[in-house]
């Protein structure tokens, strides 16, 4: 059964329009991310659904009852929804146990200390309870932060870029415990972010925003490998375009007959997609093409292959890369995605 719906979603700002036509579902426990670049809309749409903005159109759904709408809305502290800002946003003259259990004091004293015990424990800050937020490293005060929004058990927990202003390495760290936490608390959750290794990697389903319209909807997987249109194919990872006609069912391009993974016609021109990780550099002294360029990352390297007809960058094993200058035969792994040029 549906959980969360967002049904014909739209915002304006005046004549601006924000948000239009959004339309998302999610089932309890699950985690959405909202995937898109500066100025989509991500996080006037967490606005929203946090009850800071009205909408000028559709509604919001939330465990069959309605929180937002044209003509109603619910005030943030009645909905049940707690936030985890991109800064901690904690407050300074609080300690972190004092933090965590700001949104929990209708609890009896015994009950508060049972709940922020739990969830110092959850987030790995149990012997930081005393401490104060200038005391905090950015990553503790981001864990602080998360278990603020959870002590209340609130029905939805919006997550807004919370990691973007940490260093890689903590960024990577903290965003699998954030992931690991949320589901051993069975949140429903929601993350906007512009990462798309982030979104890919944490959520169980992922909604591009791009122009302020969900364009698609989908697990990572399917994201990832089928993009809708070619706009999110080239947002979603490296891909190299290659012009193509199809031609008794496949589809010929200048890197030789490709199979696709989406619906084709004969005649049909457009471009392919390929994926760096989708092309196999075979060594090969009398190949057609060389390699002009490679960037070595130990596990693998980004190869730089001038063919025939156009440059394209490879991923390849990293020990085994080819190096500059070598002569290499390029092939395509596996079926592309095709996409029409418009009539």
């Amino acid at each position: 059964m549906t959980y969360l719906e967002l049904r014909n979603l739209g915002l304006k700002f005046g004549a601006e329009v924000v948000l239009e036509g959004v339309n998302l579902s999610l089932e309890k426990g699950e985690i959405l991310a909202v995937l898109g670049s500066s100025g989509a809309g991500k996080s006037t749409l967490l606005r929203v659904l946090a009850g800071f903005e009205r909408p000028s159109s559709g509604e919001v759904v939330l465990s069959s009852k309605v929180i937002s709408s044209t003509d109603s809305l619910v005030n943030p502290e009645q909905r049940g929804v707690g936030i985890v800002p991109q800064e901690a946003a904690l407050f300074p003259h609080l300690n972190v146990f004092q933090n965590v259990e700001f949104g929990i004091k209708k609890l009896a004293a015994p009950e508060r200390k049972t709940r922020v015990s739990e969830l110092l424990a959850l987030t790995k800050l149990s012997g930081l309870a005393d401490r104060m937020p200038d005391q905090l490293s950015g990553g503790q005060a981001q864990r602080v932060a998360l278990a603020r929004a959870l002590a209340p058990k609130p029905a939805l927990i919006l997550l807004d870029e919370p990691f973007s202003a940490l260093d890689a390495e903590l960024r990577e760290q903290l965003r699998s415990e954030v992931i690991e936490i949320l589901r051993r608390e069975g949140a429903t959750a929601i993350l906007v972010t512009h990462d798309q290794e982030e979104a890919l990697s944490l959520a169980d389903k992922v909604a591009v925003l791009r122009d302020q319209h969900i364009v698609q909807v989908g697990s990572p997987a399917e994201i990832y490998n089928a993009p809708a249109d070619l706009g999110i194919a080239t947002f979603l990872g490296d891909s190299i375009l290659v012009d193509g006609e199809v031609v008794d069912g496949k589809v010929q391009t200048s890197l030789g007959r490709l199979s696709a993974l989406n619906h084709i016609e004969n005649g049909q021109q457009g471009v392919v997609a390929i994926r760096s990780e989708n092309f196999y550099l075979q060594p090969n002294p009398a190949g057609d093409s060389e390699v002009v360029g490679r960037v070595f990352f130990g596990h693998d390297a980004v190869v730089e292959v001038r063919t025939p007809n156009l440059t394209i960058r490879a991923r390849s094993n990293g020990p085994f890369a080819p190096e500059v200058g070598m002569r290499v035969t390029v092939w395509v792994r596996g079926a592309v995605n095709f996409y029409p040029s418009a009539k």
